[in-house]
């Protein structure tokens, strides 16, 4: 995954989407206490803030050291650089105790992960049931964004990512699927009947050039790079000009459906 978005960090951090205000007041309002939690994959901490406001402490995990070095530094956070293939004693050294997380979050990196193993790193965190503070894990990804009443950018963005498929991980279906059919074995947290996805939406303004440049923050792009392949040449970069209305410092709202998966640690 690190190597992915080792090239884009700085446009990564700069034009992708923060999450709203209410996608983590559900999220904490699920979980029985706010001491600690875990964001794993945290990237260039577009997370990290909005939890740091709701949990004690918070710890933000991830495998590129690049991105690392865009993620906002807090007081109540701490940043650790983990390799791919952490082993489980070495995630209790360095990120938390055994039966110590209240939350762990993952923000559009849940499709990256070994899934098998990742959820038993998590079952070893989170606070078990028997302790009377079920532990949570909240996990959501973003779809493919839409511009207000721009119909023709919409349009030129769906024919530019249907040519950039052959480029994206096949992880990435996962994102497409909205997380749907995921293997997520956890319970429904508290006032719920399902894990999900819960729908939840949120919106950036930007300029053309900054439409831009979120897309060349994707992997697929620079994957497509690395193979000589420009997704954005000259002639796509006119067509999105045109559609965007001929003036590219024009700003737009641009939003970005949110799709999450939560669940709490089921009774042994």
């Amino acid at each position: 995954m690190a190597n992915l978005f080792l090239k884009q960090a700085k446009q990564y951090a700069a034009t992708r989407p923060s999450y709203p205000p209410e996608l983590f007041e559900f999220i904490a309002s699920k979980t029985a206490g706010r001491d600690l939690a875990w964001d794993v994959g945290t990237g260039s901490g577009q997370a990290v803030a909005s939890l740091a406001k709701l949990y004690k402490d918070v710890v933000g995990t991830d495998t590129s050291a690049q991105q690392l070095d865009y993620a906002p530094r807090l007081p109540n956070v701490r940043y650790v650089h983990t390799p791919p293939d952490l082993p489980l004693a070495d995630i209790h050294a360095a990120v938390a105790p055994p039966g110590s997380v209240d939350l762990v979050t993952v923000a559009q990196a849940f499709h990256w992960l070994d899934l098998p193993r990742f959820y038993e790193q998590v079952r070893s965190v989170l606070r078990a049931p028997r302790h009377g503070r079920d532990g949570v894990l909240a996990a959501w990804c973003y779809t493919e964004p839409c511009v207000e009443g721009a119909a023709a950018v919409d349009d030129a963005f769906w024919r530019l990512y249907s040519a950039s498929q052959p480029y994206w991980a096949p992880n990435r279906r996962m994102v497409d699927d909205r997380y749907n059919s995921v293997d997520f074995p956890f319970d429904p947290v508290d006032g719920e009947t399902h894990t999900g996805p819960f729908e939840f939406s949120t919106e950036r303004r930007m300029d053309l050039d900054d439409y831009l440049t979120y897309i060349t923050s994707w992997s697929a792009y620079q994957t497509a790079k690395e193979k000589g392949i420009e997704l954005l040449d000259e002639a796509t970069v006119r067509v999105f000009d045109k559609a965007w209305g001929g003036d590219r410092a024009v700003v737009k709202t641009v939003r970005y459906p949110i799709f999450l998966r939560i669940g709490k640690v089921r009774p042994e």
